[in-house]
């Protein structure tokens, strides 16, 4: 889905930035750095089903904030061979916080809890959150369509204390929707469709089993991620 940028580049730094880079699925030079694209397509998308595996990590028990979205709206998660508890479950809230975005802009909703509660209060991955949704509300859209994520790669950072989640997005069927008229901007395959998402995510201090994200860098056009 290609819609046209709404962000400059999203923050990563410190020693998260090394490490995300690492593993990155999307190589360096994108063109678009930071944002999903608005009109046309290629925004996030959400899945019907809620969150994955609720016991991965030994976090089922969090009270977590549900997320139901519309028929039209699948997000389709790649699955990821991880033995460490801690991996799988930062993997976990990883998904759930780029399915929270896009939860958001279904709902149209730029104060909703589902990304607060999978992002550090202020952090950058907080502030992108916000601003992807604002911008498609801003703009009167909304998204409808699959996306997938693929190209999964996970790695701790600093004694399980971060781990860096990457992964790669398609977007060729996912589209922008006008919200008020629903008319569905549909638009040809092409580069704009792949993206790159390097993630940090940090174990929460007052809720064990719960990560969230901290520093977010999302490239654009994203040669690697076609292949």
């Amino acid at each position: 889905m290609n819609r046209s940028r709404t962000l400059p580049v999203a923050a990563v730094s410190m020693a998260a930035a090394a490490a995300l880079l690492l593993t990155g699925c999307g190589g360096g030079d994108s063109k678009d750095s930071g944002g999903d694209k608005i009109p046309g397509a290629g925004s996030g998308d959400t899945k019907k089903s809620a969150s994955p595996s609720p016991d991965a990590g030994g976090a089922s028990d969090i009270d977590r904030p549900e997320m139901k979205f519309p028929s039209d709206v699948d997000l389709v998660f790649d699955k990821a061979n991880l033995s460490d508890p801690d991996q799988v479950a930062a993997l976990n809230d990883a998904q759930n916080y780029a399915r929270a975005i896009e939860y958001g802009i279904v709902k149209q909703d730029a104060d909703d809890a589902s990304y607060k509660f999978y992002s550090e209060i202020g952090s950058p991955a907080q502030t992108y959150a916000k601003k992807q949704i604002k911008d498609h509300i801003d703009a009167g859209y909304t998204v409808t369509g699959e996306r997938r994520y693929t190209d999964v790669k996970v790695q701790t950072v600093t004694k399980k204390k971060t781990i860096a989640v990457t992964f790669c997005t398609n977007d060729n069927k996912l589209f922008g929707k006008e919200a008020k008229t629903k008319k569905v901007l549909r638009t040809k395959p092409s580069i704009k469709d792949y993206s790159s998402w390097q993630i940090s995510m940090t174990a929460a201090k007052s809720t064990k089993g719960l990560w969230r994200a901290d520093l977010i860098k999302v490239e654009g056009e994203s040669q690697q991620c076609m292949g």
